[in-house]
């Protein structure tokens, strides 16, 4: 798993506009998600930490009831069961990192 094309690996679906092609290691999840255009991520939490970072596109990200809009280079952590979801402004193309590893996710490739 030291080479991973991510432009051809499946893509899972996290919620309904939003997927992402992943990969996991004993300690991380990484994943490369693409949003539509007008989707929504509701509000959550999860016992994972998260790094967000947008590569392209527009987001209004919500983290502990306070919104930002993040544009290309920026980016968002997210510590445990902080609640947090997104619009999508623009499609966006966006790095997630999870730590400790999504067992969830890794269950819905």
């Amino acid at each position: 798993m030291a080479f991973i094309n991510y432009n051809t690996k499946n893509r899972s679906t996290i919620f309904p506009g939003i997927q992402s092609a992943m990969e996991h290691s004993d300690q991380v999840t990484f994943g490369c998600v693409t949003l539509e255009e007008g989707v929504i991520a509701p509000l959550h939490s999860h016992p994972h930490e998260q790094w967000t970072y947008v590569l392209d596109g527009e987001m209004e990200f919500t983290l502990d009831g306070e919104k930002q809009l993040l544009l290309p280079g920026m980016g968002a952590y997210i510590p445990s069961n902080a609640v947090h979801g997104t619009f999508a402004v623009t499609a966006c193309k966006v790095i997630d990192v999870f730590v400790p590893v999504r067992e969830d996710y890794k269950n819905m490739e």
